[in-house]
């Protein structure tokens, strides 16, 4: 029997406190329209001080078990996309396999930025394809918060925290239907964030914040994933009007709306959580699916195209039948 990777469940958590662009106009020079007009963002979720890429994990990988009524033993695969771990090491992946209590089974991190889940999906589909693995987790779990300088108007503004996750389970059913992944470390300097513990001695003034070339960024990145929807709609010999929702990572609404006019998509098609969720860079994908999926508007047997672009510069799209 050939093996799909069929979504069975997912899981979403965002953390209690709320800034809003007002709170942010008070810490840089900006304003609650100025950050609207240019992002779509009016809110984001800041993690507690006890919270952690770990915690947050847990919570939505909890709330994707309970969805698909299994036990989490019978998970072979843990898969976390993060690049806010809580530690260099272990991965935050194996720190969520002993957080679930899971003994028998496989962990670790994936590190692609905001394309983070796209690759991870991608991962775990080889994984059941290949009849390596029955049940995979997938997670992206962000605190962007605490690598945003909050006096740096250019980045404080979009950020914000948060977990989604996945559970994926072989099947005789059509689930995923294709992924594609890429990356080009030509633009590596318009997006990145250094490590300043390891950082070389010409490079040990450098915080660890995230330092980006916005309208650089743009550009590149509405190109890209018009790409990525030409390739997914080939690859699946697919017209655009057979997809039913545009699940989008979350950073930006004029890049969405471009994504969507591409596919000729009306935006009421378009699953959006950007205004009071900012950027929660890997975990935007999987949380705006969950909310979808919990909410009713994506429906079992619905065409469902997931699409992300990262700093690397990465980009992925993952074609589903939900």
């Amino acid at each position: 029997m050939s093996h799909c990777a069929r979504i069975i469940g997912t899981g979403g958590y965002m953390p209690e406190t709320i800034r809003t662009n007002e709170e942010i106009s008070q810490l840089v020079d900006t304003s609650d329209s100025w950050i609207v007009e240019r992002t779509g963002i009016k809110t984001r979720r800041i993690a507690g001080p006890e919270e952690t890429a770990a915690s947050m994990a847990e919570i939505a990988a909890t709330q994707a078990i309970d969805m698909a009524g299994i036990d989490a033993n019978e998970i072979d695969l843990i898969i976390v996309a993060t690049g806010s771990p809580d530690r260099v090491y272990p991965s935050t992946g194996c720190l969520l396999q002993k957080r679930l209590d899971i003994k028998n089974c496989v962990a670790f991190d994936v590190q692609a930025a905001c394309s983070g889940s796209i690759f991870a999906m991608s991962i775990a589909d080889q994984y059941i394809k290949s009849g390596a693995a029955n049940k995979v987790l997938v997670v992206g779990s962000e605190i962007c918060s605490r690598l945003v300088d909050w006096t740096d108007r250019s980045t404080c503004i979009l950020f914000g925290d948060g977990a989604g996750a996945v559970l994926l389970e072989s099947s005789g059913e059509a689930g995923i239907l294709s992924t594609h992944i890429h990356s080009d470390a030509s633009y590596e300097d318009m997006l990145y964030c250094p490590n300043p513990q390891v950082a070389t001695d010409s490079k040990k003034d450098e915080q660890g914040f995230i330092s980006m070339k916005g309208s650089e960024v743009f550009k590149v990145a509405v190109n890209t994933l018009g790409r990525i929807v030409d390739e997914t709609l080939e690859a699946n010999g697919l017209d655009k009007s057979r997809i039913d929702w545009l699940v989008p990572h979350q950073a930006n609404i004029r890049i969405i709306a471009a994504t969507a006019k591409k596919l000729k998509m009306s935006m009421d098609r378009v699953v959006l959580t950007l205004e009071n969720q900012g950027n929660t860079s890997s975990a935007s994908v999987l949380l705006a699916f969950n909310e979808a999926v919990r909410d009713g508007r994506i429906q079992r047997g619905q065409i469902v195209l997931l699409e992300a672009f990262g700093a690397g510069f990465t980009w992925g799209s993952a074609l589903i039948k939900y």
